[in-house]
């Protein structure tokens, strides 16, 4: 399976998880300059900016550890677009990872919660 096809099950697979985690998902895939965001969702009265890591298995790491400290500030830079495009001004939000691993072709999916700062 290519990357972007991996990327976009993955996504799938967050999106709805988080639905009936109670998110309501606003945007799949932000686009500001040259960075991505994979969803924008609202949780409550706070704006969640989620990145979703998909691994088929864990030899190389577990998902979450490829956010590292250049994605964060990417991912950062890209959320400040997000604020910037939508005029919002006052808005508490907070960056989660969903890292999702295959076991024996079923996806696990973990969710954490303000991963980074």
């Amino acid at each position: 399976m290519n990357r972007r096809k991996q990327g976009a099950e993955g996504e799938a697979l967050a999106a709805r998880y988080l639905e009936q985690q109670g998110y309501t998902i606003l945007q799949h895939n932000y686009r500001y300059g040259r960075g991505e965001i994979d969803l924008v969702a609202r949780e409550g009265n706070e704006l969640v900016f989620v990145e979703v890591k998909l691994r088929r298995s864990t030899r190389l790491g577990d998902p979450e550890e490829a956010v590292t400290p250049a994605k964060q500030n990417q991912i950062r830079r890209v959320a400040e677009g997000y604020y910037y495009e939508h005029q919002i001004e006052r808005q508490t939000c907070r960056f989660d990872v969903v890292a999702i691993t295959y076991r024996n072709g079923t996806p696990h999916i973990r969710l954490l919660r303000d991963a980074f700062s």
